[in-house]
Parts: structure tokens; sequence; C-alpha cells
């Protein structure tokens, strides 16, 4: 057997890397109600092509805005926001999968301690703000109070009113400052988060994301949508306009979503100088020792 050329094994490591992107879409893989995967149409599997060609030219136009973004200074806040399994992780997982978390960095926070509860409302979101030269993306944000607060009663009237008086000027500010803020809310059926949570309920893999607020919001599907309709409503603001997403569709709905933020920023190749890998230089007097037997992993694989 002939020994792999460098050409060859960069090519295999380029490979191997994308298989990242399968191990990704393993998340969307559909069920039936015994839990079996359904197996995919020539057509399926033609639209499956499509998406990964698709999604890899839109990801590397992220790097592109990335570079940009770090050259400039350029300051990027994007939030995303939706129902329960409306698709806000896929779509975030996707943007930073081949970007440098230094650069781009996910804000998914817990709910506040007794401490933050005492705050001001925006205090713990505006510890995480972008300085020059990052983009920081909030997975559910400050809009928790106009939601799930609200639906559950975390919040009282009192401070539901005021978020809605201060959160223009809060944004407004932002945009003052220099940065750049990105409002997104993903939009799903009523039916299809129904199914999503069946899923979830059929699918060891992804148990671990249905919570007891999960069920809740099931029941109150309702007043969900009242919220989000005010929330459209008082908080849509020239400085920063809400774009909604239709996503019963996962794969179509993250490919628009990173071709809009795209279309967004007015970035631009940057030019970089060609990069030419030095010789390593060897020493005679190096000597490598071996590492012991009882140190290493065993390969089970």
């Amino acid at each position: 057997m002939n020994p792999l050329t460098d050409h060859q094994r960069i090519q295999r490591d380029i490979v191997d890397s994308y298989d990242e992107e399968l191990e990704l879409e393993l998340e969307d893989r559909p069920f039936d109600a015994g839990g079996n995967v359904i197996e995919l149409t020539d057509a399926e599997k033609r639209d499956r092509r499509n998406y990964f060609r698709e999604l890899l030219r839109l990801q590397g136009e992220l790097v592109k805005l990335q570079d940009w973004v770090v050259a400039t200074g350029h300051k990027m806040v994007v939030l995303f926001e939706g129902r329960d399994a409306a698709g806000k992780g896929g779509v975030i997982k996707r943007i930073t999968q081949r970007l440098n978390p230094r650069v781009c960095r996910v804000v998914a926070l817990p709910a506040p301690n007794d401490r933050e509860r005492t705050q001001w409302y925006f205090q713990r979101y505006a510890t995480h703000l972008p300085g020059a030269g990052e983009i920081v993306l909030f997975d559910r944000s400050w809009y928790n109070r106009a939601g799930v607060e609200k639906v559950m009663g975390f919040c009282t009237d009192e401070q539901y009113e005021e978020f809605f008086r201060s959160v223009p000027e809060f944004e407004r500010m932002l945009a003052r400052s220099g940065i750049q803020l990105l409002k997104y809310w993903f939009s799903i059926s009523d039916e299809e988060q129904n199914t999503r949570f069946q899923s979830r309920i059929v699918d060891p893999l992804k148990q671990w994301k249905l919570s007891a607020m999960d069920l809740e919001s099931r029941r109150r599907w309702e007043a969900y949508t009242k919220a989000k309709e005010l929330m459209l409503a008082r908080t849509h603001i020239d400085e920063a306009p809400w774009w909604v997403v239709p996503a019963d569709d996962k794969k179509k709905a993250r490919l628009n979503c990173m071709d809009h933020l795209l279309g967004q920023v007015p970035y631009a190749e940057v030019e970089h100088a060609e990069i030419q890998l030095p010789e390593r230089v060897r020493n005679d007097d190096y000597l490598r020792r071996p590492v012991p037997a009882e140190l290493h992993v065993p390969s089970k694989y």
C-alpha cells in the first residue's frame, strides 16, 4: 500500500473537518412514533446536499465577516429569540462553527440569582456586551422579561411596563455607542413545536433539552403568542428593528438567517499576507524520549 502524499493528507484532513457537519445534522434526523429513524427519499437526499453546499458557502462568508470585524473594530450583538424548540440553538451552532470563539462568542445566561434579581434589569446583560472587534450572540436575551417572565409570572406588572419603557432607550444607547444590534425572532407553528417536543421525548440524545418550563410552555401557547405580539409591537425601533424568521423548516431557517445577517453588515474581504510555513529547526543533540505505555489512552477504535 502506497503511503499518502502531503497533498492527500491535507485533503483528507479537510474532509474530516467537514464531517463535523454530519455530526451536527444527526440532531435533525426524523423519527417515527416508535423512535425508528426514517429513511430519506432521493429528493430529500438531494435537498440535503444542496443544503450543505449553501451552508458551507455562507460559513465561508461569515469567516470573511469575522476578519472584517477584527480589522475594523466593529462591535456587533445578535439576539436570538423564539419559542422553545424554535431552532435558535441550531442556527447559533452553524454561525459559530467555523469562527474564532475569541471573536464570536455565545451568551446563554441562566435564571438570575438572588443578587442579580436586585440589580438594574439590564446589568447582567451589559457585562457581556462586545468590545472592538467582537461579535456576541445572545441565545435568549433581555427579552426574557417580555416573554417567559411575563407568561410565567416571574415579574410584576410594574416591572413588565418598566421594561417596555426602558428597552428602547437601552438599545438606542447601544447604537449610539457604536454597537450594531440585530434582533431575530424564530417563528414556528403550534403543530411544528408539538412535533419537535415529541421528537425530543423519543430521542435519548435530545431528552435533556426538555425541561419542566418547556412542557408548561406548551400549555400556555396562546399566552406566549399574545406576549410575543406585544413585544414585537412595542420594541420594534429604527435603531434595532425585529426580523422574523419562519422556522418550521430548520435548514431553510438557518440559511435564511445567516444570509440575512451577512446582508446587514457592510463587510469586505480583508487582504492577508501569504502564509509560509517555516522549516522546523533540527538540533543534533535533541533526543525525543518515549512516552511510557501506561500513559497512553487505550486504542479501542
